[in-house]
């Protein structure tokens, strides 16, 4: 009898699988990602663009959320604001540098719980060289099978950068950064 409900124990808890955080690349190519910006122009109006070229991974697990992480790579030549003088301009010097600095990273070094599918999102954002603290507040959109035979999961977030923070030549004030990251598991 102890051989049968050993044996059975050992057979039950071989169906019953831990759970692990599962891998995730942002996808880039099928224009379901964006990393925005708006900022003021000079107290006038509000400017808006993106950049157009990144790529990152995470991994997400719905039962600890606390272990998840997130990279991100920006390349900082990819800036457009739909005004190529303006873009030439605050990729030089004056600016990202971006011929200097060509990417800008975030690395997540925790990542909280909030409830109702809300998240803040801490990390370490390097731009311009410089590399400060900064935290996301990020919402999760969705998840499910897609019609390719993959299967995504989305996050929104929004956080807020000062130009002074990350040694600009010129600032005007700060930049509202706008991220809609779709991951497809790997």
């Amino acid at each position: 009898m102890k051989i049968f409900l050993l044996a059975a124990t050992l057979f039950t808890s071989s169906l019953i699988a831990p759970t692990y955080a599962a891998e995730y690349a942002i996808d880039d190519q099928g224009a379901h990602a964006s990393i925005n910006f708006k900022t003021s122009h000079m107290g006038w109006s509000v400017l808006t663009g993106r950049f157009n070229t990144f790529n990152g991974t995470f991994s997400y697990d719905g039962k600890n959320i606390e272990a998840s992480k997130i990279t991100v790579n920006i390349d900082t030549k990819s800036f457009d604001s739909n005004h190529a003088e303006r873009d030439k301009h605050v990729r030089s010097a004056d600016f990202l540098d971006a011929s200097e600095f060509t990417t800008a990273t975030f690395n997540s070094t925790k990542v909280e719980d909030k409830g109702d599918g809300k998240l803040a999102i801490t990390g370490d954002f390097t731009l311009h060289g410089i590399t400060k603290s900064l935290v996301i507040n990020g919402k999760k959109v969705g998840e499910g099978d897609d019609p390719w035979g993959g299967y995504r999961l989305g996050f929104s977030g929004t956080t807020q950068i000062a130009m002074k923070d990350f040694g600009f030549k010129m600032d005007f004030g700060s930049v509202d950064l706008e991220l809609h990251i779709e991951g497809i598991r790997q």
